[in-house]
Formats: structure tokens, C-alpha cells, sequence
């Protein structure tokens, strides 16, 4: 499954976040144009959920759909975050995860706040889907069978994956998204993802 999402990711990408679910192969990286946005049909709901007037007419459908892909990330990642203390006692990684989870639930809060002004559907387009930089249901199950250094190499690799794919997938929303208060969420989760890699590179070599 995440064989064939990792291509519909790839897309994702080309198509500068505007086809999140779609299938195919990359095509091109040019700005999304508007004739781009009303052919995509993952992202016709999303266009139309946005209001002609008022604030919500701010959003573009790039916006959305990354905002939309934030929140399944983080919501995904922060079970692996809780686990930390019980799962292992070194304080490095006490530290980390403390941070981290405490900087990803603070995004995830501006992302659905983003999302409600938007005027997008409340319910989460990816749920069950199997992307890159998203922990499943069964990596969470391994996690829990673990502890000590185990669980920080396993931890440190979907940790590391996620960093790695919000800072992607987070800089196609900074270059070409439309709404201010939604680019500057992902320029600052480019900045902090880059800031946490590197004291991930000095956890877990």
C-alpha cells in the first residue's frame, strides 16, 4: 500500500500539492494555474468548499490540501512522541520528543484553525491512507513491543521520515501557496523540521 501512495505522493509533489490523493507520474513543477486546479478531480470539493467572499476566499487549493496533509501527519506522528517516556529513559530523548510533540501540537492546532476558516470539510481526506512520513497502525503496534535502544533506532527512523517529508512537502506549500498565515506555518515548519533533523542526526547517528 505505501508502494503505491509513495507514487501518488510523487505526484502530490509535481503537481505542487494541489492532487494530495491522486495517481499518475509527475509531470511538471510549474506554479498550479487555475486551469490545473479545476481539472484535478481530488481538489474539485476542495475548490468549491471555498467561500467566494470573506476570508475563506484567501485559500487556495494547494493551501488546503496541505493544511489537510499537516494535520494527518501530526496526528500520526504525536502517538509515537507519548511513547517516549515509558519506552525508553535516556533524557536526550526525553527532551526531544518532549519538544517536538509540544511544537507539533501546536501546528496541528494552527492547521485545523486554518483549515475551519477555509471552509473545507471538517472530515480528514487521508484517513487510512499509507504516505510517507505517516506512522501506521502496525509500526505503532511494533513500537509499543519495544523499549530501550530498540525503540530509539525504530522511533528515530519514523520520526526522521516525517521530519523529512513535512520539510518537503511544507516548502512546495511556501513557494506556492496563496494564503499568508498558511505560508508562514510552513516556512516555520521548514525552519524547525530542518532545526530538528540536525539534533536527530546527533540522537541517533
Amino acid at each position: 500500500m505505501r508502494a503505491l501512495v509513495s507514487a501518488s505522493m510523487s505526484l502530490f509533489l509535481a503537481a505542487l500539492l494541489v492532487t494530495a490523493c491522486a495517481t499518475g507520474s509527475p509531470t511538471t513543477t510549474a506554479p498550479t494555474t487555475t486551469a490545473q486546479s479545476t481539472a484535478a478531480p481530488s481538489t474539485a470539493g476542495l475548490a468549491g468548499s471555498v467561500s467566494p467572499s470573506g476570508s475563506a476566499s484567501l485559500f487556495s487549493p494547494t493551501d488546503i490540501a496541505w493544511l489537510q496533509l499537516t494535520v494527518a501527519m501530526n496526528e500520526r506522528l504525536l502517538p509515537v512522541l507519548d511513547m517516549v517516556p515509558s519506552r525508553t529513559t535516556d533524557p536526550a530523548w526525553q527532551t526531544f520528543a518532549a519538544r517536538l510533540g509540544t511544537a507539533h501540537r501546536a501546528d496541528l492546532s494552527t492547521a485545523r484553525r486554518l483549515l475551519a476558516e477555509s471552509g473545507a470539510p471538517a472530515t480528514n481526506p487521508h484517513e487510512g491512507h499509507d504516505m510517507p512520513g505517516m506512522v501506521t497502525e502496525q509500526e505503532l503496534t511494533t513500537l509499543r513491543s519495544v523499549t530501550g535502544v530498540a525503540f530509539e533506532r525504530l522511533a528515530g527512523q519514523h520520526v526522521r521520515a516525517h521530519l523529512q517529508q513535512a520539510v518537503r512537502v511544507a516548502t512546495a506549500e511556501q513557494r506556492n501557496g496563496v494564503h499568508p498565515a498558511t505560508t508562514a506555518l510552513a516556512a516555520e515548519v521548514v525552519r524547525a523540521g530542518d532545526a530538528e533533523l540536525t539534533r536527530l542526526d546527533r540522537l541517533t547517528p
